[in-house]
């Protein structure tokens, strides 16, 4: 008898991305878990059109923090992990039902990506090995790191890796790509400035072009045609902004603000 399953989908603002997330998970999931940190256009509502799904909200911290908090409401002994740019395809579905039917000693599974820029799939810049480990028993895995970046770790340690890749839409466009850069380099700055770490010329001038060359030379970027090199532009822009940032915080002077100057002379002469 297959083990029971619950997807779990944290999401937030996803209008474009919902309805086909939900969708592909629909003939699998024994429960379909949305978990929502404060959507406004309208994504909740599509939600409840499509039906059969529960429904949670939270407000977003980071992504482990977030994702911990949902799993343990799953109903079910195993969980998969959904975000919302992602769809499970019917070869990977067809193989989780294999893997929860069969009596294995796995704890979880790391899963492949097939990622995609803008509508383009990329096969290599970095990203043609991507993995997650997404599908796990809900009370062996937990989220570990206070990152957007965390991963699962399973407490037993006893992990498998699935054949068939998820598919996940990174981005549609640049909007969507520098409102995430955005975030990430200033969380990351301010861990390296709070644990004492000074900005560097040497770091500043070479960490980009040597993460672009990483990326496109070794990663084989090249191969990926204009959006490779541009998602390889991007690696070492992202890599860059990190440091430059660090910098920013560090030794970066604040703007001076001439209409508080001017009040607090005027307090001044006030009190004289």
């Amino acid at each position: 008898m297959r083990a029971k399953l619950t997807v779990i989908i944290p999401c937030k603002n996803e209008r474009a991305n919902i309805r086909p997330c939900i969708e592909s998970v629909q003939g699998l999931a024994d429960e379909i878990l949305v978990a929502d940190s404060g959507s406004t256009d309208g994504t909740l509502d599509i939600v409840r059109q499509i039906g059969g799904c529960r429904i949670v909200e939270r407000e977003y911290v980071h992504s482990g923090d977030f994702k911990n908090w949902a799993i343990p409401q799953a109903m079910h002994e195993w969980v998969l992990i959904l975000d919302a740019d992602e769809r499970v395809p019917p070869r990977l579905a067809d193989e989780i039902r294999q893997v929860l039917g069969e009596a294995r000693p796995e704890d979880g599974y790391w899963i492949y990506r097939h990622n995609y820029f803008m509508g383009h799939l990329i096969r290599h810049s970095g990203w043609g090995h991507d993995s997650v480990l997404r599908l796990f028993r809900r009370d062996e895995g937990r989220y570990v790191g206070d990152t957007d970046h965390a991963e699962v770790a399973v407490r037993t340690g006893r992990v498998g890796r699935l054949r068939t890749r998820l598919v996940h839409y990174t981005y549609w466009s640049y909007d969507q790509y520098f409102h995430k850069f955005h975030r990430y380099t200033t969380w990351q700055a301010g861990v390296w400035h709070q644990q004492g770490r000074r900005p560097s010329m040497v770091r500043l001038l070479l960490t980009g072009p040597l993460r672009f060359l990483r990326s496109y030379v070794v990663q084989l970027g090249f191969l990926d045609g204009l959006p490779g090199f541009q998602i390889c532009m991007m690696h070492g822009f992202y890599s860059f902004m990190k440091q430059a940032r660090l910098w920013e915080l560090s030794d970066g002077l604040p703007q001076p603000d001439p209409e508080a100057e001017r009040a607090e002379r005027g307090n001044k002469s006030v009190a004289a």
